[in-house]
């Protein structure tokens, strides 16, 4: 089974020759199809994949989907295991995102199948480093959104069948504070610590969270100091910033700005470096057009799915600035990953699955596309 085969390969995104190898596999997989491969070598991250059909149209289809994942080979997550009576699936990246993949692939070989992939212009992007914020890929992705008219993303879906049309933006920030070094035993009076100047930082950080604005800051990591005896010089702190709009990016980095300006401390000196973003992928009218327009072929199948703004982030946000409609959550449903407990509710792969062929099938042929649409019963 390729999707057992994939998920067990590690390809922790550090792990080059791991996710290389899960691009093999992808290519192996897609053999006979007679797509065109470019593969993007990188010499420290996994290759980059692009897959399409030979023809060209100004409204080619994008799809993306990634190979890498948050697991080391080391940790003891290594398995694909069915559970609860065969209903799931747990294992390591089999909804972020290895069995999402494996929907595009599935879909791709159905188009085949009934004879009209080549038919419908379509490029679906593999690539090696999302989960790290997609730094090799980042203007492939752009630029291949740039030349096509709309584009899904197959991460996984919802519980209760969420389809995403909306994702927070992101940004991780690292805070540092210089203050003075010293002998703890004789530093009184005047004291330039870097670490209580973090401390009072983090404090006024954790105060810009605006839960009606959709604003969340969270200092998750700090660090500074070399022991107990010494005064620190340099204190660090680490955040994850999520905000809804572009509008909002311009007042977070004004109350940043503000907080490293301001020492309560004298002495001691703060500044800050944006170390990876996410634009938002906002809920633009053209994307609930597309969704709208899924929504009914879905219901055609008897399968329901929701609209659902997501505050976890994905390629769709790079998408997005492209200016074309993006939707994103058609992988399979489930739950619990970037843990150990990952899973995959088996019956929504089918149904996702047949659910993409024919989302393809509508958008690449129209009207021509009502005398191969596949059913559930029919696979």
């Amino acid at each position: 089974m390729f999707l057992e085969k994939i998920v067990l390969t590690n390809s922790w995104t550090y792990n080059k020759p791991g996710v290389d190898r899960v691009v093999d596999e992808i290519i192996s997989e897609l053999s006979g199809l007679n797509l065109h491969f470019k593969r993007y070598e990188n010499s420290d991250l996994g290759d980059n994949l692009t897959a399409s059909t030979v023809k060209k149209d100004p409204q080619k289809i994008l799809i993306c989907g990634h190979t890498d994942t948050v697991f080391p080979p080391d940790k003891e997550f290594n398995c694909f295991e069915h559970k609860h009576g065969a209903k799931l699936i747990n294992g390591p990246g089999v909804i972020d995102m290895k069995g999402g993949l494996v929907v595009g692939i599935f879909a791709l070989k159905a188009l085949h199948h009934l004879g009209v992939l080549h038919d419908i212009p379509i490029t679906f992007i593999f690539n090696s480093d999302e989960e790290i914020g997609s730094p090799k890929s980042k203007q492939l992705i752009i630029s291949e959104a740039r030349q096509s008219s709309l584009a899904f993303v197959l991460e996984c879906g919802g519980l209760n069948g969420e389809v995403v049309t909306g994702r927070k933006a992101k940004m991780n920030v690292r805070i540092d504070v210089k203050g003075k070094a010293g002998h703890a035993g004789f530093a009184h009076t005047g004291k330039k610590s870097a670490i209580l100047e973090l401390a009072h930082k983090v404090i006024a950080l954790e105060q810009l969270n605006d839960y009606d604005l959709g604003i969340t800051v969270n200092v998750g990591q700090i660090e500074g100091g070399i022991g107990p005896n010494t005064v620190p010089e340099m204190a660090s702190a680490y955040l994850d910033i999520r905000f809804n709009k572009k509008t909002d990016e311009r007042k977070i980095k004004q109350d940043l700005d503000a907080i490293c300006a301001r020492s309560v401390i004298n002495g001691t000196q703060t500044k800050y470096k944006i170390l990876s973003s996410r634009p938002p992928m906002e809920q633009t009218k053209q994307n609930k057009l597309l969704f709208s327009e899924i929504q009914r072929i879905a219901h055609g199948m008897n399968i329901t799915i929701w609209e659902e703004f997501r505050s976890g982030v994905s390629d769709a946000n790079f998408i997005a600035q492209a200016g074309i409609p993006v939707i994103d959550g058609l992988g399979p449903v489930g739950d619990a990953d970037h843990s150990s407990d990952e899973y995959m509710i088996v019956d929504s792969f089918v149904e996702r699955a047949i659910l993409f062929t024919n989302i393809l099938l509508h958008f690449g042929l129209g009207e021509k596309a009502k005398a191969k649409t596949l059913s559930l019963h029919e696979v």
